[in-house]
């Protein structure tokens, strides 16, 4: 994208990359104060007034002091880096400094008020290249460990998340707030985290790039657990260069999570992974089973393998799983699932300086929302906890533990590696909306997907049916609706995903293509506050 900052004109805040907004700060085009206030205005237009996309769980009252000390810090000392003074969101699991003003409550009000011990490593990472945290997006509450039937994107504290796409449309899955604010432009980026799905599905539904690295290398430490084994925190961007910005900012050992302290050698500059000609020679896999009753995105994708090809790819079709039914007919994750949740919750409340609720496990969580269902559980649609009370009748057993070792066969040595081995493949890809995540999930491999949503991935026809036809809360289809495509890969292969991923978007530029619907879009630009 050409930059309208060296042009001497101001960025579009709808789509301004990272890049843009750092050089329209080193040329004193405008401050981060301006910045900060901007997308405020941005977040009061459309989170809770007009289409009401809630996507935003709360605002940090400190943000334009923080923005003001860094616009200072740069005349007087210069820039700290890409990320001085830029306005960056963070998913509400993710902890930030409690004396700056927002909770971490993973969206329940049984963490409101909760003091956390210190920022999350990644939260801590990004601050101190110069980030401003404005404010936490809204999630499926507890990142979706409550209930499977729960509306995606719903939590007590921050309501029903929804898709900017169409109105009252599905954002698609945990990380919906972040998938949302960043889809219309309410911050430069956000992470998200993922347990299953997490990231890549907004991502994915909102039209941008999300990347789910592999589990240890991003610290988990200082986020809301949902799953020791599979989660992950991942930047959720617009393009795949801030993407790959964020990512190289927040990857690395962290010795308060052990996952961390095995990766292999140092963590790459990502950056250095932006290569427009990166398919020349690559063979990527097609898992054709995993493909199925999805007949417009289905065709869409089959059309993008044209464009892989002439990029210098070899396509190898079909490249299926050779467990591909034994691993989707597994139950092993959910066991490991529930199970993780209940242990890690209740070691994570433990760490906490102080809960004003008094909620310290599991069961004291159930407790909390029958005692609360005007908070919790409002009807018609939003009183389903039974993944809670699933986790709760669970232990750390036999049963657990052959569950685990049967999710690590699955998904890594007799799923994704089986798979790249026996069709000597680069990668995998496939199309987001019927992307079957257990591989990925259960593996605890990488995964990038999003902003290839018009050409040659794009959107829903607009003349597809709305479903269902009255909201309940939610369409889970309707025109417009953006969808992607993945790249999967083995153990730390995020480097060479994001350069497939980067070389595919600059022949592509499909998120360009479609905005979100009219009310959707904010009018705050820079020059309102100036």
């Amino acid at each position: 994208m050409t930059s309208n900052v060296f042009s001497g004109t101001l960025p579009d805040l709808y789509e301004a990359s990272i890049a843009e907004l750092q050089d329209g700060l080193v040329q004193g085009l405008f401050s981060s104060v301006q910045l900060v206030k901007a997308y405020l205005s941005r977040i009061e237009e459309v989170n809770l007034k007009g289409p009401a996309l809630r996507a935003v769980i709360e605002t940090n009252p400190k943000a334009l002091t923080q923005a003001a000390a860094l616009d200072d810090e740069r005349k007087e000392k210069g820039s700290r880096g890409p990320l001085h003074g830029i306005p960056l969101l963070l998913k509400d699991n993710i902890a930030t400094l409690y004396e700056e003003g927002m909770n971490t409550t993973a969206g329940s009000y049984a963490l409101l008020g909760s003091v956390v011990p210190r920022d999350a490593f990644t939260a801590a990472k990004l601050r101190e290249a110069g980030a401003i945290f404005i404010g936490k997006t809204n999630l499926s509450e507890w990142a979706g460990a409550r209930s499977m039937t729960l509306p995606r994107g719903f939590s007590g504290r921050g309501g029903q998340t929804r898709c900017p796409y169409y109105p009252n449309a599905d954002p698609f899955a945990s990380s919906s707030g972040s998938g949302v604010a960043t889809a219309v432009g309410l911050a430069a980026g956000s992470l998200g985290t993922e347990t299953r799905a997490s990231i890549v599905a907004p991502s994915s539904r909102n039209n941008i790039v999300g990347i789910k690295p592999t589990v240890g290398l991003v610290s988990r430490s200082g986020v809301v657990p949902y799953s020791s084994n599979q989660d992950t925190p991942g930047p959720m961007c617009r393009s795949v260069t801030d993407a790959a910005l964020l990512l190289t900012f927040i990857a690395g050992p962290d010795p308060r999570d052990e996952a961390t302290l095995h990766q292999p050698g140092i963590v790459p500059d990502y950056m250095k992974a932006l290569n427009k000609n990166a398919l020349k020679g690559t063979r990527l896999g097609v898992p054709r089973a995993f493909i199925h009753n999805m007949n417009a995105v289905e065709e869409t994708f089959n059309s993008s393998l044209d464009i892989f090809r002439a990029l210098g790819a070899e396509i190898v079709d079909h490249a299926d799983f050779p467990n591909g039914q034994e691993l989707l007919a597994s139950q092993a994750e959910k066991l490991v699932m529930a199970v993780d949740f209940k242990v890690g919750i209740s070691k994570y409340i433990s760490e906490l300086v102080e809960v004003p609720t008094g909620v310290k496990t599991l069961a004291d969580l159930i407790e909390f929302n029958n005692i609360n269902p005007d908070l919790e559980l409002p009807g018609p649609f939003y009183t389903d906890q039974s993944r809670f009370t699933y986790a709760e009748g669970t232990q750390l057993d036999d049963a657990y533990f052959a569950a685990l070792a049967q999710n690590f066969d699955l998904g890594r040595t007799k799923g994704i590696d089986a798979t790249l081995a026996k069709f000597n493949l680069d990668a995998i890809i496939l199309p987001t909306d019927v992307l079957e995540p257990k591989p990925t999930a259960i593996a605890g491999y990488p995964l990038i997907s999003g902003e290839y949503f018009v050409l040659p991935l794009g959107f829903q026809p607009d003349g597809v049916e709305v479903v269902p036809a009255t909201p309940s809360p939610l369409h889970a289809q309707a025109p417009g609706i953006p969808f992607g495509i993945a790249f999967m890969g083995t153990a730390y292969s995020e480097f060479k995903l994001i350069s497939y991923a980067y070389a595919f978007e600059q022949a592509t530029h499909a998120r360009l293509q479609r905005r979100a619907y009219n009310d959707a879009i904010p009018r705050t630009q820079l020059a309102d506050v100036m």
